[in-house]
């Protein structure tokens, strides 16, 4: 009889995976009969009720598509073209002149993230760097991995809990000229800390100086100071930088997050490469997700085509804003503790609490946050603050 080798089939060979820490907390939290339990680990928000609502700006474009949309063909790989011209003033201004700047639509902005990556790595002829403040989402690093990025981490908070700029500002200065930064552009996750004005400014020099390529990742505009002023620090590091890149979502500052909105912009110092690096883009979705979709895509396009649309969902989203800086407030004033959530910004803060006390919190508090202390500000309200401040002092106490 012949020997014959074992040829190992099926899906034997595939590593093990962790599972997802957040998933796995939602599942958790789902799971606890107790009342009076509190979920501060999903990064959506929440109103008063613990609800989240669909805009009614989003609503009354939603009706409107109804009435006149007349096809659900594609679109194109490229995607709703008139959406991603409509979000250029509202990220870069109303009077921005962006002769230099291609853009396209993608599923969220962790789509224009991957988009991106995928760019980066081809235009690359040996491998192509980034560097990554840490903490930061989550989602970033195994992201660019994936893409075939490698990836340079630095220090983004210090010791204290404060932001660590002296750690950014040297990791721009060892990076190779080329190298692409990841950078937040505000409501920071999971920290909630974002650059000051003058530090936005050194950033936008410093990157430009060194010759790096930055790849800013707007997720929450609107939701920390304003529309613009979320938006300075993004804008003036466009205006100093001749390269860079911008990942956009549409999820959480239009209520949007199980459509998958969201839009890559690419700037080239050159306008003769902008053609080559549209259809590079083009050819990447393609092979990606073939066509994005359509749906909430069109609802934006709506809203910003619309004057009076555009009117109240800025007036909702500043409702948004103004219930998240009023917990920050409330916090803050709360329990010595909590006085650091008043420098933090957006929809998260970062809570200094260990392993152990986290823990406790879920365990004996039903309160339920991720492992690094990132709590999602919109998971409270008047009816549950009283015991997320007394479990916190509890836990702070036994130190």
């Amino acid at each position: 009889m012949d020997d014959h080798k074992v040829i190992q089939t099926g899906w034997s060979r595939l590593p093990s995976s962790a599972p997802d820490a957040l998933l796995g907390l939602i599942a958790q939290f789902r799971a606890d009969p107790r009342p009076h339990r509190i979920d501060l680990g999903v990064g959506v928000y929440k109103d008063e009720s613990g609800h989240t609502p669909v805009f009614d700006a989003v609503k009354a474009a939603e009706q409107r598509l109804i009435e006149t949309q007349t096809s659900k063909s594609y679109l194109g790989a490229e995607g709703d073209t008139v959406f991603v011209e409509r979000l250029i003033p509202v990220i870069f201004g109303a009077n921005s002149d962006r002769q230099r700047l291609t853009g396209l639509q993608t599923p969220g902005g962790t789509g224009a993230l991957r988009l991106g990556a995928d760019l980066l790595r081809l235009s690359r002829q040996g491998p192509a760097r980034i560097h990554v403040g840490v903490p930061g989402w989550v989602n970033h690093t195994p992201l660019f991995q994936a893409a075939g990025l490698e990836i340079v981490e630095h220090s983004y908070v210090s010791s204290t809990g404060t932001l660590a700029f002296d750690r950014v500002l040297a990791a721009l200065h060892q990076a190779r000229r080329g190298d692409a930064v990841l950078i937040q552009a505000s409501g920071h996750n999971p920290t909630g800390l974002d650059f000051s004005p003058a530090q936005w400014r050194q950033l936008a020099d410093t990157l430009s100086h060194n010759g790096l390529i930055p790849f800013l990742d707007m997720a929450y505009q609107g939701l920390s100071q304003g529309l613009d002023a979320d938006a300075q620090g993004a804008r003036l590091i466009f205006d100093a930088c001749p390269d860079a890149l911008l990942a956009y979502s549409c999820d959480k500052n239009f209520g949007l997050y199980r459509d998958r909105v969201g839009a890559l912009f690419v700037q080239s110092a050159r306008r003769s490469d902008l053609p080559a690096i549209a259809a590079t883009l083009t050819g990447l979705a393609r092979v990606s997700w073939s066509m994005p979709p359509d749906h909430g895509a069109a609802v934006v396009r709506l809203i910003l085509d619309t004057p009076a649309l555009t009117a109240q969902w800025q007036a909702e989203l500043t409702q948004m804003r103004e219930r998240i800086n009023g917990l920050r407030e409330v916090l803050a004033e709360a329990h010595p503790f909590l006085r650091i959530v008043a420098h933090q910004s957006g929809m998260f803060s970062f809570l200094p609490l260990t392993p152990a006390q986290i823990a406790t919190l879920r365990e004996d508090f039903a309160i339920y946050m991720a492992g690094s202390g990132r709590i999602s500000l919109c998971g409270l309200n008047a009816g549950n603050m009283a015991h997320f401040v007394s479990a916190i002092a509890s836990v702070t106490a036994r130190e």
